[in-house]
């Protein structure tokens, strides 16, 4: 009877742990994550680009029930970059990011809608100025037997973060480009 118990534990344990998760490698020079701000300056739209160059990526794939895999993302607030020097230093300063008090933004994966498809909608929780927030992120996926890419490309709503600097002169929506590349 103890035996048949034991075998039953073991049968569980092993259908509902992560048997099926592969742990995926971040290929960081292929991946990227990059933004677009707007403001308005003398009655004219001006954008100015910019992106962050350090982050990790943490990724347990599930091929066979892909709602059930995980993905996280830190990215150092420090590292970021902009089309101008003194804009960067100001995007880094309390009124934006506050580099300094917030070193990370972390993106953490609680679901997935569109399962199955190339196109699906990671669900997650982002983590920025000591707010957290559920973000949608729509975005393109390409699997082949070496690699999985995420592609996304979509606006973000700064203020939901208490970032509100220049709200009325400078876009709430920040456009976010990102590339993710990882290895099999």
């Amino acid at each position: 009877m103890l035996m048949r118990c034991v075998a039953t534990i073991a049968v569980v344990a092993f259908l509902v742990s992560p048997a099926f998760a592969e742990k995926l490698k971040f290929n960081k020079e292929q991946s990227k994550i990059d933004f677009v701000g707007s403001k308005m300056e003398d009655g004219k739209k001006v954008d100015h680009k910019g992106g962050f160059k350090e982050f990790k990526v943490e990724c347990d794939a599930n091929f066979e029930a892909p709602e059930q895999s995980k993905l996280k993302i830190d990215i150092d607030t420090a590292s970021m970059w902009s089309d101008d020097a003194k804009l960067t230093d100001h995007l880094k300063a309390p009124d934006f990011f506050d580099a300094k008090k917030y070193p990370k933004i972390t993106f953490e994966m609680t679901g997935m809608e569109g399962v199955g498809s190339d196109s699906p909608t990671l669900i997650g929780k982002l983590t920025m100025l000591d707010k957290t927030s559920e973000l949608r992120v729509p975005c393109h996926a390409s699997l082949s037997d070496s690699e999985l890419v995420l592609e996304a490309d979509f606006k973000l709503d700064r203020t939901k973060w208490g970032m509100n600097y220049g709200k009325g002169k400078i876009n709430d929506e920040v456009v976010i480009k990102a590339t993710l590349q990882l290895e099999r």
